[in-house]
């Protein structure tokens, strides 16, 4: 389990997601997004060998979750939110710092999401955390006529002269 002070001053532990976390997952969920994952979604993600999920937990209550797929070259996060009440102070960023940390950049080097056109909150939260729209995917979603972004944010490894 990963800790850390955010520049907010809320102190956070990051850990997997097991069967356990699901019910204040689905509940952030179900606050975040118009069209959520019901429950049976996050187990077949959970399910396979290629999806991991992990949550942040503050005084061992979860505020945020990341739900991503690691493919040959790059990792996907699926699905991504922070609580209501806990936005806007570094949860979300820690678990993008999190992730790109992690990625071991000669296999995987970068990270892709799709954002719904009408979600602009998340454009700019990722746009901030290093991402940038590469494509428009036209009537993306599978619950509405929506189009979506696809943001992608490269793994540059610094080169360090001795």
């Amino acid at each position: 389990m990963a800790s850390a002070t955010l520049r907010s001053g809320l102190r956070i532990a990051t850990t997997w997601l097991v069967r356990k976390h699901l019910p204040e997952v689905i509940a952030i969920e179900n606050e975040s997004f118009e069209f959520s994952w019901p429950e049976n979604d996050f187990l077949c993600c959970l399910r396979t060998r290629r999806d991991v999920g992990r949550v942040v937990l503050s005084e061992d209550r979860v505020v945020g979750f990341v739900i991503y797929g690691l493919y040959s070259d790059f990792s996907h996060v699926i699905n991504l939110a922070v609580a209501p009440n806990f936005r806007r102070k570094g949860v979300g960023s820690q678990i993008i710092t999190e992730l790109y940390a992690s990625l071991p950049w000669r296999k995987r080097n970068r990270i892709v999401t799709e954002v719904r056109e009408r979600n602009l909150a998340a454009q700019l939260f990722f746009r901030t955390n290093g991402f940038v729209a590469q494509d428009v995917l036209h009537n993306y979603y599978d619950d509405s006529p929506e189009d979506a972004y696809r943001m992608v944010r490269r793994y540059y490894k610094e080169v360090v002269e001795a």
